[in-house]
């Protein structure tokens, strides 16, 4: 393994879905989310060497890929896929999220439960339904529809765009585990109080 890249990654409870690196910047949000950020990177244009190398060749000329786009990294390395929501929408998908992760967390850590449905109703109430024009919906590569998702909207920031992506994810929804080992790791986050 000399020389790999491998990191800690969220991954939904539910599907394994890569939802988020531990690398990109996070905190934990009121008892109910990770707020991670995330940023626009360039994704393709690259230069490219063809030529054989040899002397005398005239086609060493690099090609340069002029498909080039800006994505947003979090949303582009874990596969996620924009989904539209009205909030009635809304409201019946998380409605069965929430029934889906307390029966998960009642069989795992029924310790947690009420925590979980207090912390994560607040939230959804103060934050998500308040300010639902603002947000973007993003599931996982499964697109399934009863998983959880990535709620992304922008602050104002640094950079030739002014705004920078953030993404909430319910933080009893995902999992943290290593690739290659599969294994559920505890992982110390940074409280936003």
């Amino acid at each position: 393994m000399k020389g790999s890249q491998k990191t800690y990654i969220y991954k939904d409870i539910f599907t394994g879905d890569d939802m988020f690196a531990a690398c990109y910047p996070h905190q934990e949000v009121d008892d109910a989310a990770f707020l991670v950020e995330g940023k626009y990177v360039q994704k393709g244009g690259e230069t490219f060497e063809i030529g054989g190398g040899g002397v005398g060749e005239e086609d060493d000329a690099p090609l340069n890929d002029s498909q080039s786009e800006t994505v947003i990294n979090i949303v582009d390395a874990h596969k996620l896929c924009a989904v539209t929501f009205t909030k009635k929408d809304y409201f019946a998908y998380i409605k069965k999220y929430l029934a889906k992760v307390k029966k998960h967390l009642q069989a795992t850590n029924p310790d947690r439960v009420k925590g979980f449905m207090e912390s994560t109703e607040k939230f959804i109430m103060g934050k998500i339904v308040k300010n639902f024009d603002e947000y973007t919906f993003y599931m996982g590569e499964s697109m399934e529809g009863e998983a959880g998702m990535a709620i992304g909207f922008y602050k104002e920031g640094e950079g030739a765009t002014g705004v920078v992506p953030m993404f909430y994810f319910f933080k009893d929804g995902v999992v943290l585990s290593f690739p290659g080992f599969g294994k559920s790791l505890e992982h110390p986050v940074p409280k936003n109080k």
